[in-house]
């Protein structure tokens, strides 16, 4: 990407937002991010009364204080027509403060029997449980969690990104069971590239690739299932978010290139177009994005999915100059109305005799009755909301 282009998008943000997102933003330059008392991550509580475990938080000297926003996600979740003893689980937000996403703390309340959040290293996720007895007739629970965002950018004019530790490069190469990096999906990620060597345009011209040969299918439940062997052996590219981003990062892994999807939750409307916020209830807002790492730069953000997405809320045409800015801003670009949850795959949950998931971003619940998801709705009330928080 010539840095021209770069700093052109970066720009159009600018002129994309609206005047009151703007007056806010500078509102927000005279407010300064709360920080909780410091408390162990992983914890186990019983009973019905309401539970809490604060978060530490991180400061960044180089970072500008004006842009954070801190918001309450509450979710509700009640479930029908189990028996036997049974167990939640539920996605948290990351765990890992970064320049661009804080998790702040969660707290709890509910009729289960124990509750509380384990963490999984490996796949660097945090996830909140609970478990209700035998004869529990509406098994229920409310938990509140904190987080603070502001929006990510990649700036190609800047070196001198920290170094990845070289065990999650690894785990960023593997192939997963729906995500193989050989066969069709190297032989479409080398016509992606030709012959291009710099790691960075290299993932430009694969994200370019996606960008151009994919269609959002808003048809599909959920994020969509991350088959992306299906999609390219039937030559029908169409997907939800997690279909395109796995999509994206499966042909970088073939080419040796480490990405990851991440999996998250849309919380708030958007200053690009109305289809990338968050509207009413957000129990279905789940999205999908992906990074890739390039040595001297870092973890490089993008959004392949979401011009799809934009094509088709605002029936943009591909000479629109809409669609050119906004192709442009999603290479290096996350808008932080969104929480990142994690970027696990082939995800085994905790204490659970059901099957793996390919990815967790929907609460999970399992009884006698077997494996169910929030996407059931005759057995699984599941509702979001979230508030931005004024300190």
């Amino acid at each position: 990407m010539k840095r021209r282009d770069f700093l052109a998008a970066s720009a159009a943000l600018s002129l994309l937002a609206s005047s009151p997102a703007l007056a806010a933003k500078k509102a927000a330059a005279k407010k300064s991010l709360p920080k909780p008392a410091n408390k162990p991550a992983d914890s186990a509580n019983s009973g019905t009364a309401a539970q809490s475990e604060p978060r530490s938080v991180i400061s960044f000297s180089d970072e500008p204080p004006a842009a954070w926003r801190t918001y309450d996600i509450r979710s509700s979740i009640a479930l029908n027509k189990i028996s036997g003893k049974t167990r939640v689980w539920l996605p948290l937000a990351q765990y890992k403060d970064t320049p661009w996403q804080r998790s702040l703390g969660h707290h709890w309340q509910g009729n289960f029997e124990s509750a509380g959040i384990y963490r999984d290293p490996v796949a660097e996720m945090e996830v909140f449980y609970a478990d209700w007895k035998d004869g529990t007739a509406t098994p229920q629970l409310q938990i509140v969690s904190q987080v603070a965002t502001q929006d990510r950018h990649f700036d190609i004019t800047r070196r001198g990104a920290a170094v990845e530790r070289n065990e999650v490069l690894r785990r960023c190469l593997h192939p997963t069971e729906q995500m193989p990096t050989d066969g069709l999906v190297r032989r479409t990620a080398e016509r992606a590239i030709g012959r291009i060597k710099d790691p960075v345009a290299q993932g430009k011209a694969i994200y370019d690739w996606v960008v151009e040969n994919t269609k959002h299918d808003p048809k599909l439940p959920g994020c969509g299932s991350g088959d992306i062997m299906t999609m390219l052996e039937s030559g029908r590219l169409g997907g939800k978010s997690a279909d395109i981003a796995l999509l994206f990062v499966g042909l970088c892994r073939s080419m040796g290139i480490p990405a990851r999807p991440v999996f998250g939750l849309r919380v708030d409307y958007s200053r690009l177009f109305g289809g990338l916020g968050a509207t009413g209830k957000l129990g279905q807002a789940q999205h999908c994005r992906a990074e890739f790492y390039a040595p001297g730069y870092g973890w490089i953000p993008v959004d392949p999915s979401d011009v799809g997405k934009s094509i088709l809320d605002e029936n943009l045409t591909g000479a629109d100059s809409k669609l050119v800015v906004l192709k442009k801003l999603l290479f290096g670009f996350w808008e932080m109305n969104w929480i990142g949850f994690n970027a696990a795959q082939d995800v085994d949950l905790r204490g659970a005799t059901g099957k793996r998931l390919p990815f967790l971003a929907f609460p999970q619940a399992e009884s006698e009755n077997g494996r169910f998801d929030s996407l059931d709705t005759e057995r699984f009330s599941y509702s979001v909301s979230a508030s931005r928080v004024e300190s």
